[in-house]
């Protein structure tokens, strides 16, 4: 059964992981000057966005208790599940 921090989590990964696409302004601020927004610009913009998403489970986890320690398998799954979303 999922509880309400783990659904916050997944639904502001799915917001998260298409904000860059919806938007021709970097994080909804910076407008460019062509008015487009390069593929690379929106993947910068991906990536921080997947950052601050874990950053937020990773506050949530700990005001629940003590964070697990996670390796390097746990950080290619989110990352790969952030892709899909």
């Amino acid at each position: 059964m999922m509880n309400t921090n783990n659904l916050i989590i997944l639904v502001m990964a799915i917001l998260a992981a298409n904000i860059p696409f919806l938007s021709e302004r970097l994080f909804f601020v910076v407008a460019f000057k062509d008015g487009t927004k390069q593929f690379a610009w929106r993947l910068l913009e991906w990536i921080v966005l997947y950052f601050i998403v874990g950053g937020l489970a990773y506050f949530l986890e700990s005001k629940l208790g003590t964070a697990q320690n996670q390796k390097w398998e746990f950080y290619a799954i989110t990352f790969c599940l952030f892709l899909v979303f």
